[in-house]
């Protein structure tokens, strides 16, 4: 039942990571709903390693061309010298607020964020904002004419992700359409922009797990569970990048709104009804 469930959390984390619905408000949500024990942070940023391997797998040649630039950049000593390049160093730029923020809150999004009433609010209050975003936007812009101060604008936004329910690729795109960015552009510069910090936060946790194991009192997870969750967030989340943003060259964000809003009325009405 353990590996049942971690391919079903595996699944949902796969759709919702890049989707803006929020994949850490459905990862605390699902559980209530169905009264499984909450396996806690670190199943979840497993599941965010899942989908960092299809994203990495999806844009794998936008990686290697960003790759090639920075060095043939370095090498030149011309950093900034065309787009890819550019490109390359705004996600590094971007990065750097979610991961120190990430570092210093991680003990308290885990201990004091977790409940399910949380994404009530935030489900509801940044799927409006998107909706405004998208309204709002110019949508002028694609990722060739991106500059620095939009890397972090969008980089402070991803760091609000962490709190359950805020999405970070809800949030991150909002961001980037407030700045005349075309919904497109906004998606891929957010999910290139999410591969360091979900990377890096697997990595961190696999050490934790590592030193957990002759620790009695420490989180103690099946890595059979785990490899489970991890492939079916993995195969989910390719799929879900390359139908989405087929959806939003000419699709709106407004359905997502929507589900935002109805899922946090959905909530509400769980919670009182169940206490």
């Amino acid at each position: 039942m353990e590996i049942i469930a971690a391919v079903v959390l595996g699944i949902i984390q796969g759709l919702t990571e890049f989707l803006p619905i929020s994949s850490s408000a459905h990862l605390i949500l699902v559980p209530w709903l169905f009264g499984w024990d909450p396996e806690g942070l670190i199943f979840d940023v497993s599941l965010h390693v899942g989908t960092a391997l299809a994203v990495i797998v999806f844009f794998w040649k936008d990686w290697v061309r960003l790759a090639q630039e920075a060095v043939k950049g370095l090498l030149e000593r011309r950093p900034f010298g065309n787009a890819q390049r550019k490109l390359g160093w705004f996600i590094v730029v971007g990065t750097i607020p979610a991961g120190v923020i990430g570092l210093l809150f991680e003990d308290v999004v885990e201990n004091t964020l977790r409940s399910p009433i949380v994404p009530v609010f935030t489900l509801v209050v940044f799927g409006l904002l998107l909706y405004y975003a998208e309204k709002k936007s110019g949508q002028n812009r694609d990722l060739k004419s991106y500059t620095l101060l939009d890397a972090i604008c969008i980089g402070l936004a991803q760091a609000a992700a962490l709190i359950p329910g805020v999405s970070r690729s809800g949030i991150t795109m909002t961001t980037a359409l407030l700045r005349n960015s075309d919904r497109t552009s906004a998606a891929r510069f957010s999910f290139l922009l999410s591969t360091p910090v979900i990377v890096g936060a697997g990595l961190l946790n696999a050490l934790k797990l590592f030193k957990s194991a002759n620790d009695p009192s420490a989180e103690v997870l099946s890595y059979a569970v785990l490899g489970a969750g991890v492939a079916a967030a993995a195969v989910t989340g390719f799929f879900c990048i390359k139908y989405f943003l087929r959806y939003l060259a000419r699709g709106s964000f407004l359905p997502f709104v929507v589900y935002r809003v109805m899922l946090a009325a959905v909530i509400l009405v769980f919670y009182f009804t169940s206490r």
